[in-house]
């Protein structure tokens, strides 16, 4: 009989457990991570769009947003353990509970959702640069604009946001296929720069009129409408569409968690997600009311608060700020899209052949399919079908999330047997039914079910940032019950 492992490319350093040398992840460079994370143009734009679409109720968007973060911090030590006690990223701790085909196959959906997010958040990247071009040219010569060169469409772009594309993708290949180590040190410089560069744009905004800007502060803040029925809704809203912003990292939490010093490290790394979640709150809070004020004062029609920051830059009159602070959101871009969608993709793809693909040749196909998304963002991906398409994949995280959790503290009782993770044999006990846990499979596909019909079923709308946990419990359930 021909043994399993014929059938099943497993070996790869990049999947083997890490040397014990190796993990250096202190509560601060979690610190880091979760500053990055929540620092980008995506992270930036969303809370201030919740302070927008709440009419300025501050309170309840800070309440909301705490809880959501202590409900990923609850979770995030769950499966971070698992990986920070093995050593193991998210793949490969999936064997555990699906079976080996089931890890490659299921773990390339998140593999997927990751390059499609990478290429969309590299489309807007892009777009920062592209302001950087066009002030460095407009300064030159402001005739520079107007050539004809310049106005030659590639894909629905222009000579410059196509040469700045291509530009970010090429950075971030580069910056990208480096060490752990040097990710690690990428994102502490990352989440330091960035701090700095918002603080330092705060208190320009501030001596504009901090007189007004106080005021509409304490307008935002008021306790006695925050102390209303009325705002139980608007604050369910937020914790899940908060929520719903981590969700995707929380599956593949471990890619990074295997390189805590400890638990206790992660632990309180983890906790500094509150922290950062509060302060970037209210720098953004602050932003977004103390640029309306200037712009105001600028006789320039605002009707509603700018939240893409991008848009805020660009309305402030000195090219030089507006080049610092541009490249500063490149920064923190970059530096998220490694984390929330670069990591998990390349781990997932090597997952799925191991023998063929390293550090590099993974990052090449990262890179060529996020070309593809980013150069039909605007003409097809954008599209409401496509996105729904895009959240019915993602509709998958939830429950896979819930089915590993379930096995790994309940069925396994927190036990690995390493061996036997990358030396499938018809006698492993991860092989179950031709490499697929068919229970772990039904307890997902049910668990996709229920998450995914939040988002096509019009009268479960309102639980459509809830469908994550929806999906997660489900299945984590169900699981129990079918291994019983």
């Amino acid at each position: 009989m021909i043994p399993v492992k014929d059938k099943y490319q497993l070996r790869n350093w990049e999947l083997v457990s890490i040397n014990p040398n190796n993990r250096d992840w202190s509560w601060f460079d979690f610190f880091n991570f979760w500053a990055v994370s929540i620092q980008s143009i995506i992270g930036f734009s969303l809370i201030a769009s919740l302070y927008l679409l709440y009419d300025l109720n501050s309170l309840v968007v800070l309440s909301g947003t705490l809880f959501a973060g202590l409900i990923v911090f609850f979770l995030t030590n769950l499966i971070g353990s698992i990986s920070q006690s093995s050593g193991l990223p998210f793949p490969v701790i999936l064997r555990l509970s699906m079976g080996f085909s089931g890890a490659r196959y299921l773990g390339l959906i998140r593999g997927l959702i990751g390059i499609f997010m990478f290429g969309v958040q590299t489309f807007f990247i892009s777009k920062s640069l592209g302001y950087i071009f066009r002030i460095i040219l407009f300064k030159i010569d402001s005739q520079l604009l107007n050539h004809e060169i310049l106005l030659i469409f590639f894909f629905g772009l222009n000579a410059i946001d196509f040469l700045s594309l291509i530009l970010c993708l090429i950075i971030q290949f580069i910056l990208f296929t480096k060490t752990a180590g040097f990710n690690k040190n990428f994102i502490k410089f990352s989440s330091i720069i960035i701090y700095v560069g918002l603080i330092i744009f705060l208190i320009i905004i501030i001596s504009e009129n901090y007189v007004a800007l106080i005021s509409s502060l304490i307008l935002s803040t008021n306790t006695e409408n925050f102390i209303s029925r009325n705002n139980i809704f608007p604050f369910i809203s937020v914790v899940g569409t908060m929520f719903a912003y981590f969700s995707i990292l929380l599956l593949n939490f471990g890619d990074f968690a295997r390189y805590a010093k400890s638990k206790s490290e992660m632990n309180k790394g983890n906790f500094a997600l509150l922290l950062n979640l509060v302060l970037f709150s209210v720098i953004a809070l602050l932003i977004c009311l103390g640029s309306d004020i200037i712009l105001a004062q600028n006789s320039i029609t605002v009707e509603r608060l700018l939240t893409n920051p991008n848009d805020i830059i660009g309305k402030i009159n000195n090219n030089y700020l507006t080049i610092i602070s541009l490249m500063l959101i490149l920064i923190s871009s970059i530096s998220s899209n490694l984390i929330a969608n670069y990591i998990p993709s390349q781990n997932t793809l090597i997952n799925f052949l191991p023998n063929s693909l390293n550090l590099k040749s993974s990052g090449a196909v990262i890179i060529l399919l996020a070309l593809f998304v980013s150069f039909f963002w605007l003409s097809i991906f954008s599209q409401g079908l496509s996105l729904s398409v895009f959240d019915t994949l993602a509709s998958f995280l939830g429950p896979i999330f819930g089915v590993i959790i379930a096995d790994f503290y309940f069925v396994q009782n927190k036990k690995i047997n390493h061996k036997e993770l990358f030396y499938p044999e018809e006698t492993t006990i991860y092989i179950y039914n031709s490499g697929w846990n068919l229970k772990a499979l039904y307890s997902v596909l049910i668990g996709f079910i229920f998450s995914a019909s939040t988002i096509w079923n019009i009268n479960l709308l309102n639980l459509q940032s809830f469908g994550w946990l929806i999906g997660a419990l489900v299945s984590y359930i169900l699981y129990l019950l079918l291994k019983k």
